[in-house]
């Protein structure tokens, strides 16, 4: 069929980042996470112009995926972040800031991109080689002996969140079950390769936060008023169970692919149902107690199997198939075909009755151990209740992350900033070295210059390939992104700062003068720090003194309030990093407008 309007040719935009609307909406985007970033960040309400559902939140994992433009530069970025977000569900916010200003300090330094990208890739290993160095000043090793340190880490991911609306107490007893239920999943007396359970979010609205709790085993929603009353009278032995995958409502397209062949006056239907009939008969034989089936079961299946003193719960979905598993040791049975081999029947302990709010929830105890549990999050409406179940299940994935890197990485800025500071004094080290080398050179006969030295100089020079004030006018560029990020985590009006000893960050309210400025700053923004008489600060993205940024004194009193998951941002800064050089090295842009 031909076409009926004319196919209009492709939009060719050379050097984006050269357009003004272009610029204007990684602008305007950068400004829109940088509210969002923080325990005080502002909330979002997205909603689309043709109707739907109105989402309210600061999360990057909400946010993001809500968010649509027609601009290709900020769908990559947006697709990058969200990439990340997906594999380590935490610096979601920081790794889009410093990505976008990035790109926007490469601009406003007038520097080559070439040379920004490759600035940027070289203060990016040093970055990355500095944090996995065990005397980094900003990082916290984690000891899995105390559960301080995991309720630190995990209270700052669930409080970071203000779309959760939580009191100090609130965050607190979250904190707890969060790690409670972590531990829970860890298998004690697990031989071979140890693997991780699984932990079930429930979700009860209309209740307070504090109702919240953490259950062994697992929590399945039972509408059947029938099974409830069976269970009660049911003895406590260890009951057998079955776990159907297939759809079980007779219809004939559940029983496959393929050209499926009647004789003329068959009735399908009532063929299909004696099967599936026959199939249940076999399962009573068998004494299984408890059926369960992901998708649908036939009502005449269902009569027929509570005659028989069987517990039916079925249209449990998929997400609760794996748990099950794990939980009663079963194996899903997917096809009709075929008689049930007995490893396939799985067992449990015990069956219960619970009921929160408006939900009656029936209880699965496992037979043996099991690291599967449930997690009942409980909040006052809707809204609330749906982002505190994304940020509990965001805490239980950083909590995972630990247990392949068990450190942490200092919060509220401090990271930021002490990065910053760390980068300026190594590349002062690194230009007075050059300086050096050049002077022995000409001036000094016969001197001999350390091979550590002419190599440090040798690999800086070959990675960056530009002039010493190109070099440094990126490195600046570079750190003033860091503090930014930082700095965007105040949004009442005040001052961020950063002290000159061990380069953390500090925040000044709006209300204090500069006379009173000692008597607020009590401690940093990680809490590990706190003031003293001799401390000097300065104001973020000013200059100052460069030094070398000393690490804060461990003392066994004083423990940082604010951490985060040191995979999750390590990787972030690298996909910072990397999408920045990435929307640099960008030359054309074409859009197919048809």
């Amino acid at each position: 069929m031909s076409r009926l309007v004319q196919k209009s040719p492709s939009l060719c935009t050379d050097l984006p980042l050269n357009n003004s609307d272009v610029c204007n909406k990684l602008r305007l985007l950068k400004e829109l996470l940088k509210s969002c970033y923080g325990p005080t960040g502002r909330l979002k309400q997205v909603h689309n112009n043709i109707g739907g559902h109105v989402v309210t939140t600061s999360t990057s994992s909400v946010l993001l995926p809500a968010l649509s433009s027609s601009q290709p530069l900020v769908n990559l970025i947006r697709s990058c972040i969200l990439n990340h977000v997906s594999r380590f569900s935490d610096c979601g916010l920081f790794a889009a800031i410093l990505c976008l200003t990035l790109i926007e300090e490469a601009k406003l330094s007038g520097l080559r991109r070439n040379v920004s990208i490759k600035v940027n890739k070289h203060l990016l290993g040093m970055c990355s080689s500095y944090l996995q160095e065990e005397d980094c000043g900003c990082r916290v090793v984690l000891d899995f002996c105390s559960s301080m340190n995991l309720i630190t880490l995990t209270r700052s991911v669930i409080y970071s969140k203000p779309a959760c609306v939580l009191a100090e107490v609130e965050a607190l007893h979250m904190s707890k079950l969060a790690v409670q239920a972590f531990l829970l999943t860890v298998p004690c007396n697990s031989p071979g390769t140890v693997r991780l359970g699984r932990i079930v979010t429930v979700g009860v609205e209309g209740h307070p936060v504090l109702n919240s709790a953490v259950l062994t085993g697992l929590l399945v929603e039972v509408h059947d008023h029938l099974s409830l009353r069976m269970i009660k009278s049911m003895q406590t032995n260890p009951l057998r169970v079955v776990l159907f995958s297939a759809s079980l409502a007779g219809d004939l397209s559940d029983l496959g692919d393929g050209i499926i062949e009647a004789h003329t006056g068959v009735d399908t239907d009532s063929q299909i149902l004696d099967q599936l009939l026959e199939f249940c008969k076999h399962v009573v034989e068998d004494e299984v107690k408890l059926f369960v089936c992901q998708k649908v079961l036939h009502p005449v299946l269902q009569q027929y199997l509570r005659n028989h003193g069987v517990i039916v719960i079925d249209r449990v979905g998929v997400a609760l198939m794996e748990p099950l598993t794990l939980l009663t040791g079963a194996q899903p049975v997917a096809t009709l075909h075929t008689t049930i081999p007995a490893k396939a029947y799985g067992t449990v302990r015990s069956l219960s009755v619970k009921e929160f709010g408006s939900k009656t929830m029936l209880h699965l105890q496992p037979a043996a151990e099991s690291a599967v549990c449930t997690m009942v999050v409980c909040h006052r409406n809707e809204t609330m209740l749906s982002e505190l179940k994304a940020v509990c299940q965001q805490a239980e994935h950083v909590l995972r992350l630990t247990l392949k890197e068990p450190s942490a990485l200092l919060g509220g800025g401090c990271t930021e900033t002490h990065l910053a500071a760390f980068i300026r004094n190594k590349v002062r080290f690194f230009t007075s070295l050059i300086l050096l080398v050049i002077y022995l050179f000409i001036t000094v006969k016969n001197t001999v210059i350390p091979s550590q030295s002419l190599n440090e100089v040798s690999q800086t020079l070959t990675a960056v390939e530009c002039s010493q004030s190109e070099y440094l006018l990126g490195v600046e560029g570079f750190c003033r992104s860091l503090e930014s990020v930082a700095a965007a985590l105040q949004h009442d009006g005040g001052n961020s700062l950063t002290d000159l000893t061990h380069a953390h960050h500090w925040t000044l309210p709006a209300d204090v003068t500069t006379e009173n400025m000692e008597e607020s700053l009590t401690f940093c923004g990680c809490g590990l720090t706190r003031n003293s008489p001799n401390m000097k600060w300065t104001h973020l993205n000013t200059k100052y003194p460069q030094f070398s940024p000393a690490p804060a004194l461990r003392d066994s009193t004083v423990q940082p309030h604010v951490l985060d998951s040191f995979t999750a941002k390590l990787n972030a800064l690298q996909v910072a990093v990397e999408t920045a050089n990435l929307v640099l090295d960008v030359r054309y842009v074409i859009q197919d407008t048809n």
